[in-house]
């Protein structure tokens, strides 16, 4: 039978898959909608499988939180043009919806199964990479930057939790998840560094010491005070607390979190923080 133009832009409308694929599928079903849908989401499903093996070197981070639980994401995708596409930007904000809704804490077969259906429209590879579900400690500071290259959550708690309606302490939450966009820590303080890495960066920073001819003569309490400072450096460049406040190089992270709970007699602390970026594979 004979397909009009008509028909054809109606189940694009419907379904989002292409002109072609929409004429296609409308013949093969005699013109009948219903069939025609199960078609396409046939044909989608066989060219998901023939998508699988495209490498995904581009994509989107993204970051929501309901007030008791906060969700990050990071989706993948071959090229950077459909990273900006807002679809995929609507899938992701989908997904996380959903996360939150149903009380997901992992990727499953309902989410894998979101991301394949804008393959089957789009036609390009994706990827769930990864999935990080999180209990609000008390307030959820989120950012994104630029065009979902960088997303952040900032877990904090306090002992006092009307903290969290006042206006001072909202503008120090969203900074410190500014802050973390920017620095990218890598860990949050001392107590957290990895033994291991702190160990290897302790070895390094003992040998340069001890192969620095001007040291050589130095009693072992100076070479040791230089190996320590080193390390506090190496704190004050990779530990969220210890790095200078980007909105006040003058004072450190915690010290800026510090002035601010003094004034509302309070404790405040970053419980935890999640920074994901674009395109990283995790």
């Amino acid at each position: 039978m004979a397909i009009s133009a008509q028909d054809v832009k109606k189940l694009r409308d419907i379904t989002g898959a292409g002109m072609m694929d929409c004429k296609k599928a409308l013949s093969q079903a005699d013109g009948d909608f219903a069939k025609a849908e199960k078609i396409l989401k046939e044909m989608g499903l066989a060219a998901v499988a023939k998508r699988q093996d495209r490498a995904t070197e581009n994509g989107r981070v993204f970051v929501k939180s309901n007030g008791k639980k906060a969700v990050l994401l990071s989706l993948s995708c071959e090229t950077d043009f459909v990273a900006k596409n807002k679809d995929f930007e609507k899938l992701g904000e989908d997904i996380c919806d959903v996360v939150l809704e149903k009380g997901y804490t992992e990727v499953n077969d309902e989410l894998h199964q979101m991301v394949n259906d804008l393959i089957a429209i789009i036609k390009e590879n994706m990827a769930l990479e990864k999935l990080v579900v999180v209990d609000v400690a008390g307030y959820a500071a989120t950012y994104i930057h630029g065009e979902g290259s960088v997303a952040v959550l900032v877990n904090l708690s306090s002992d006092k939790s009307e903290i969290f309606d006042d206006e001072e302490f909202k503008t120090l939450a969203h900074d410190l998840a500014l802050h973390a966009a920017a620095f990218k820590p890598q860990f949050l303080n001392e107590k957290n560094i990895d033994k291991a890495y702190e160990d290897e960066q302790k070895s390094i920073f003992q040998a340069q010491v001890e192969q620095d001819e001007k040291l050589a003569s130095k009693p072992e309490k100076v070479k040791e005070g230089i190996i320590n400072g080193k390390m506090q450096k190496l704190y004050s460049e990779i530990c969220f607390e210890d790095q200078k406040f980007v909105k006040d190089d003058t004072k450190s992270v915690k010290q800026a979190i510090d002035e601010v709970a003094k004034k509302h007699g309070a404790k405040v602390a970053i419980a935890n923080y999640f920074v994901f970026q674009a395109g990283v594979k995790n």
